[in-house]
């Protein structure tokens, strides 16, 4: 409080100080008097004489203290002219900026008073305009001139900044004296008049850390060696004051927040020497392991840490991989492990730094290392066979219980349980094979046969006894050997021909064999004749050694008439351990042939029928004509027949009459009466209706000359005649029973339903679209649309 009451102290001082001289120097302004001027006569170009004339009063310019506070109007200045001789006979009259209102002017005296309290800041100066004029007449007496009035400044503006909050950064480790920012301040007091403006800067917080230079403004460190990681942001704060910084200033502050940025200058540390990790042996290649981390205090690429793994007996089962995000080295399986072969594996794990700064490589090697201990755990695994697969063989035939082979599997855990074993029955639905459940003895349950199945693929189960959910599987296939226990026979169905004029020694067919044993059982076939026949007069056997033989005629002259068909039994073996054989009997025709060789006829009837036609052609040809008048016939009868049955039993009569009416009512609200009598047959008025669904009485005689002769072979002719009698006679089925009315109706869509048209066999009138006219006329598509289906039938 003292030192605030001395600072307001020492301002009155000066204020008050200011305003007596500048008092004094107004007075001496209006109290010094100029030489008047007086206008020398002198002669223009033209020869006008000009006249100056004399300046009775004349001053620069007023000054009036800012912020002046004082019960009365402050004193700003006095004028005078040298043409006032006191009477009151001259009035000053002042205008311009501010006059009347902010500067008055007493007209009789001259003074002037400033009003109101001025601002330099606002407005630094006012200009003013003063006359002198004739009080009574309000004539000028002098030009009006101009002056000004300037505010005095004082010191009533503290120092502001350019902003109130400053934000910077600097890296950490940053040597003394290092520029972290610059800050701003500005005052609003008259810079070229004392030291109002004059600003000075120091800091009020953050020593011992920063320091400001007094001028400038600008914002330095002070101390080596400041550690981010120890504190990463200061606050500082800035004072500017005027008046040199003297006492009596007034003066500003603002914030400042400085932050350190990082540098790589920490080296990644493992918070432990020794991790500890455990893995089951049932990992599969691939699965996490588990994590280590190495601590590095530095950010963002300064504090990349990537993991390798530099030793230990489990670099070929174990890799690491660096997890970015977070910073992790993540131990992963290489290789799938055994628990009974190796329990623990070792690593020595490195981590280091990915970015490093040249500047502290000094500070040691950006690196770290780590001993990971992996622990395999035992797990509970399936039964292993000791093959991946088996090949097992056994001969055909063999007796029911034969040994196949034998299968074994083992538990790999250390309880080594037993094992049960068992046939997959999807792989063997016959159940040729069955194995022993403690031993894995595979054996037969019946004869097996290599030419039904060579292979058998069966698959082979190993469950542990104590824990059912344990399995393994394992492939077998059984190879079936072949025993020879097939006989040759021929390779196909052969059939011989010889000419009767056939040479002696003559080559007509080559057979060959077939065996479905294996080729190791029949590599060679040896055809002969029976021992009976070996000496057979018409035919002989020659074995070509090539697994065919050829069969030639012995003598010369075959006769159909005699026999015509031969049949050469033929034994052919097989090369087997032991041989089979079998007996394979060759038909033989005997043809007649021409002079080059080439078959004629093989049938003894060919010397009967000299000329024509065969008896068996003309039996086939005949056939096929009462196929085809058959035919013919069907198709025309039911061209003509209609749905309703010929016959008609008295008690119910099935057959149906169609009546057509060729107009259509309004449906169900068609209130109006219908007038039926106009639909009626002109002869059903007069009483006679005629039956023409009965058959006339009288029969039709066919018109002579109509029917074919009996002997004629002209079928086309045949087929032509019996049409005509069919279209012609009138009392043939079916009997058309449709009744036709004369009217017609009135613009029917549908047109006209009339049946005559269907009278001709070749009417091309399609009915179809009967059944999409609705229930009504139901009837109607049963009998026109079924047109295709009995041309279908026919």
């Amino acid at each position: 409080p003292k030192m605030k009451e001395d600072h307001c102290l020492h301002a009155a001082l000066l204020c008050l100080g200011v305003m007596c001289y500048s008092q004094a120097l107004t007075m001496e302004r209006l109290n010094h008097s100029r030489p008047s001027l007086h206008w020398h006569h002198e002669k223009g170009k033209e020869g006008q004489v000009l006249h100056r004339s004399k300046r009775g009063w004349v001053w620069n310019q007023f000054f009036v203290i800012e912020e002046y506070t004082g019960p009365d109007p402050v004193l700003v200045g006095r004028l005078h002219s040298d043409i006032d001789s006191g009477d009151g006979n001259i009035k000053y009259i002042l205008s311009g900026e501010g006059a009347g209102i902010i500067f008055v002017i007493d007209d009789k005296s001259g003074n002037i008073h400033a009003t109101k309290t001025l601002d330099r800041e606002e407005r630094a100066q006012y200009t003013l305009t003063a006359q002198a004029v004739d009080r009574n007449t309000n004539r000028p007496l002098e030009p009006p001139s101009e002056f000004i009035v300037k505010v005095q400044d004082i010191n009533d503006n503290p120092p502001e900044f350019l902003h109130e909050n400053y934000h910077a950064n600097v890296p950490e480790r940053s040597n003394v004296g290092t520029s972290v920012i610059q800050v701003t301040a500005s005052d609003a007091d008259d810079p070229t008049y004392g030291n109002s403006a004059k600003l000075v800067y120091s800091i009020l917080e953050g020593q011992p850390y920063f320091s400001v230079e007094a001028q400038t403004g600008i914002i330095r460190t002070a101390l080596p060696n400041m550690d981010r990681e120890a504190k990463e942001e200061y606050h500082v704060v800035i004072q500017a004051k005027d008046m040199g910084g003297h006492m009596g200033g007034l003066s500003g502050t603002t914030k400042v927040t400085i932050t350190l940025t990082d540098v790589n200058d920490n080296p990644p540390k493992f918070p432990q020497s020794v991790y500890q990790m455990s893995v089951s042996e049932a990992a599969v290649p691939g699965e996490e392991v588990g994590r280590v981390k190495a601590k590095d205090p530095d950010i963002g690429e300064n504090g990349l840490v990537a993991y390798n793994i530099i030793d230990g007996d489990g670099m070929d089962m174990f890799e690491i991989t660096t997890d970015y995000e977070t910073q992790e080295g993540v131990v992963k399986l290489k290789k799938t492990l055994d628990y009974e072969t190796k329990k623990s594996y070792s690593l020595k794990v490195e981590a280091a730094n990915v970015h490093i700064d040249p500047k502290f490589i000094s500070n040691g090697p950006f690196k770290d290392t780590v001993t990971v201990k992996i622990a395999v755990e035992d797990a509970d695994e399936p039964p292993v066979f000791l093959k991946p697969s088996y090949i097992f063989e056994v001969q055909e035939n063999a007796a029911s219980g034969t040994v196949v082979g034998k299968v074994h599997a083992k538990d790999p855990d250390s309880a080594n349980s037993a094992i049960r074993y068992s046939i997959d029955r999807h792989t063997d639905l016959e159940r040729y094979f069955v194995i022993n459940a403690e031993d894995g003895n595979i054996k037969t349950t019946k004869a097996l046969d290599r030419e039904e199945m060579a292979w058998h693929n069966i698959s082979v189960f190993a469950v542990e006894v104590h824990k059912q959910h344990q399995e393994a599987k394992v492939p077998v296939a059984i190879k079936v050997i072949d025993v020879n226990d097939n006989a040759p026979k021929f390779a196909a169905t052969y059939e011989a021909f010889v000419c009767e004029n056939a040479r002696s020694n003559q080559q007509f067919i080559t057979i060959s064999a077939d065996d479905k044993d294996d080729s190791a059982n029949g590599p060679r076939f040896i055809f002969s004749l029976p021992p009976e026949i070996i000496h057979n007069p018409n035919f002989t056997l020659r074995d070509n050694r090539d697994n065919t033989a050829s069969v030639l005629v012995r003598r010369e002259g075959f006769s159909r008439q005699k026999q015509d068909l031969y049949l050469l039994p033929i034994v052919i073996s097989d090369g087997g351990m032991p041989p089979l054989s079998s007996t394979n009997t060759l038909t033989i025709r005997v043809c007649g042939c021409d002079s080059s060789g080439s078959l004629l006829s093989c049938n003894a009837e060919a010397y009967v029928l000299n000329a024509g036609l065969s008896t068996g052609a003309l039996i086939a040809i005949l056939a096929c004509i009462v196929i085809l008048l058959v035919i013919v016939v069907l198709f025309v009868t039911l061209k003509r027949q209609k749905k309703e049955p010929l016959i008609v039993f008295e008690e119910e009569d099935v057959r149906e009459n169609i009546i057509t009416y060729d107009d259509e009512g309004g449906g169900e609200e068609d209130t109006e009466a219908f007038d039926i009598a106009t639909l009626q047959n002109p002869d059903g008025i007069n009483g006679f209706i005629p039956r023409k669904d009965i058959k006339p009485e009288y029969q039709y005689l066919p018109r002579p000359g109509l029917r074919p002769a009996p002997n004629s072979v002209d079928v086309d002719d045949f087929i032509n005649t019996r049409i005509q009698e069919a279209d012609n006679d009138p009392t043939a089925p079916p009997y058309d029973s449709i009744q036709i009315y004369g009217y017609e109706g009135r613009g029917s869509v549908a047109g006209s339903l009339s049946s005559l048209e269907s009278a001709t066999t070749d009417s091309d009138l399609d009915y179809d679209y009967l059944q999409n006219w609705g229930p009504r006329f139901k009837k109607l598509a049963d009998l026109y649309g079924s047109k295709d289906t009995f041309d279908d039938d026919s």
